[in-house]
């Protein structure tokens, strides 16, 4: 018989209004499955058979454009539930999720969570809370792509992956997450080349710098008023 989930699950954010009942329930829904760099979670189209929680690593939501290329919608992190708005509505997934780095996560049974919800009105509450402000981001990411350009994408995108970031070094605000340069073109919808000269000329006027395991952003001010278009 596999261990229990119950810490894992009483550790994600949006279950913490759980009872301990409850939380046994949804353990028992649950399996952690360990996922290397670009291992999906789902593809575009699936049915939602499954709520995912990412517990450790970072996933991201991608969709193919018209002409082909693949556009990062966004990532996700430790306690980021994954393909919730699907399982809500019993629509198919309407995007692609894979492991950017890495990852664990929680994949829970689709129809038994829908039954503890039934149960839980309090959870539903919380849940949406947080999925409205994720579809507003999502919203915002789309008229991004469709209109700012790319240097305003860029530091929106920037400014984003900021707002969970916690080590601040002397010189800058420093965000753990490697992305490869086709990433961060994919990231804000446009060419690996106009993604590298857009970073090289950050770089060299002290606004972001790239390190082996991340980013340092040194000057968020900038960032700020660039992300303004």
């Amino acid at each position: 018989m596999p261990p229990s989930l119950e810490g894992e699950i009483a550790a994600v954010p949006m279950f913490r209004r759980l009872t301990p009942a409850d939380r046994s329930a949804l353990a028992a829904l649950a399996r952690r499955v360990e996922l290397s760099r670009g291992d999906v979670l789902f593809r575009e189209r699936d049915a939602p058979d499954s709520l995912w929680v990412v517990e450790s690593g970072r996933v991201k939501v991608v969709k193919s454009s018209a002409n082909g290329r693949e556009l990062i919608l966004d990532l996700f992190g430790p306690g980021d539930p994954v393909g919730a708005v699907a399982v809500f509505e019993g629509l198919p997934y309407p995007a692609t999720a894979l492991a950017q780095v890495p990852a664990t996560c929680l994949e829970i049974e689709s129809q038994g969570f829908l039954a503890l919800l039934d149960r839980n009105p309090s959870l539903v509450r919380g849940l949406l809370s947080g999925l409205a402000l994720r579809l507003r981001e999502l919203t915002a990411r789309l008229a991004d792509l469709a209109g700012a350009g790319v240097e305003a994408r860029l530091a929106r995108a920037f400014a984003s992956l900021a707002e969970g970031a916690r080590e601040q070094r002397p010189e800058g605000l420093f965000v753990p997450v490697r992305l490869s340069r086709q990433e961060l073109a994919d990231l804000c919808g446009t060419t690996i080349e106009t993604a590298i000269r857009v970073m090289s000329r950050w770089s060299k006027v002290g606004i972001v710098r790239t390190e082996p395991d991340g980013f340092l952003l040194l000057d968020r001010q900038a960032l700020a008023e660039l992300a303004q278009g």
